[in-house]
């Protein structure tokens, strides 16, 4: 880049078509903004027209390996855009990544950190996790000058494409979800509970399959969830409520044994809710409901459920990703699905 200083009544060559404008102007009560490419008809009236100010003028000649800054950021954009995005812009260096489907924000943030150490180009998002409609503001790219030199784009890029989008949208898929209740849940409480559960899977766009309440005893769960992970009458996720999750010997942790079943987690790095638990039994997931969580309150399950219902896998990594932001006090509701953001905080 070569910086050139213009003066008024001075020359303006016609060599300076391309370069870019160094800071914001008004030309004939018109603004130019900066980073704007000089046209031969923007040279014009610059020469013809006393647009240059008294102070002078700068604007920058990019060299063969200067890459202006609309071009830089659409090209990274690209590079970081994953699935269910669009890019809108470029405008003033940067292009905006909005979502295209209703589902849960993905950001490989390790990978965002890396991209965010090359000097000049930024890349900022919402938070990993969220649930987004469709048209939601996601992500950002820009460049913080005016160019930017091809080396350092390209290593940008390089590492924006890693083994993952940087970041995507997963949409919602349509999952089939069954819930198994102990009978402890008393019969003036289920309407509520059934109103909970139903708002929380139904708004995620997927539907309930059955509710099944079943006595405190391994036999009785056993034989309510044994068609629900097998053969052609499995679900893609069953939910339960009424178990201990800190009881080895509960009801629901003997049966998902013998159902040849498996915990995966007893509890998340989350609260309230914290109690949770998640397991799997062949291809259906089991997620355990926390106490404070089984009616009209908002707690880790709120941002699990969601990513389950996106296609996530019933992991420990999964389970993992709750810890950053996982003190779910009043002012991150934003965090929430919107049917959990107006929702009662237990105590504590």
């Amino acid at each position: 880049m070569t910086p050139r200083r213009l003066v008024p009544g001075g020359a303006v060559p016609t060599s300076l078509v391309g370069a870019v404008l160094a800071r914001d102007l008004s030309v004939a009560g018109e603004r130019w903004a900066k980073g704007r490419r000089l046209s031969a008809r923007d040279l014009d009236t610059l020469r013809d027209g006393g647009a240059v100010p008294e102070a002078g003028l700068t604007v920058l000649v990019l060299g063969r390996d200067d890459v202006h800054e609309d071009d830089a950021a659409m090209r990274l954009a690209t590079a970081v855009c994953g699935g269910g995005l669009e890019c809108r812009g470029p405008a003033q260096s940067r292009v905006d990544l909005v979502a295209a489907s209703r589902g849960v924000l993905h950001v490989d943030v390790a990978a965002l950190e890396r991209v965010n150490r090359i000097e000049p180009v930024e890349v900022f998002t919402a938070f990993d996790g969220s649930v987004v409609e469709p048209g939601d503001l996601v992500a950002s790219v820009k460049i913080a000058p005016h160019f930017v030199a091809e080396s350092t784009l390209a290593r940008a890029e390089s590492v924006a494409r890693g083994e993952r989008p940087l970041v995507r949208v997963a949409p919602f898929e349509r999952r089939r979800v069954a819930v198994v209740v102990k009978e402890a849940i008393h019969a003036i409480a289920r309407q509520r509970f059934e109103d909970s559960v139903r708002t929380k899977v139904e708004s995620l766009g997927s539907e309930i399959a059955s509710i099944d309440y079943v006595a405190d005893a391994p036999d009785a769960v056993e034989a309510a969830m044994a068609a629900l992970v097998r053969g052609r009458s499995a679900v893609d996720i069953v939910l339960t409520a009424g178990g201990g999750s800190t009881d080895p010997a509960d009801a629901f942790f003997v049966a998902l044994e013998r159902l040849g079943g498996r915990v995966v987690r007893r509890g998340v790095p989350a609260h309230p809710g914290s109690m949770l638990w998640l397991g799997r039994a062949g291809a259906t997931t089991v997620l355990g409901l926390p106490t404070c969580g089984a009616y009209s309150k908002a707690t880790a399950a709120d941002l699990l459920l969601p990513r389950l219902l996106a296609g996530d896998a019933p992991t420990a990594a999964t389970i993992a990703k709750l810890g950053h932001g996982g003190l779910l006090t009043r002012d991150q509701r934003f965090r929430f699905p919107r049917y959990a953001r107006d929702l009662e905080a237990p105590d504590g």
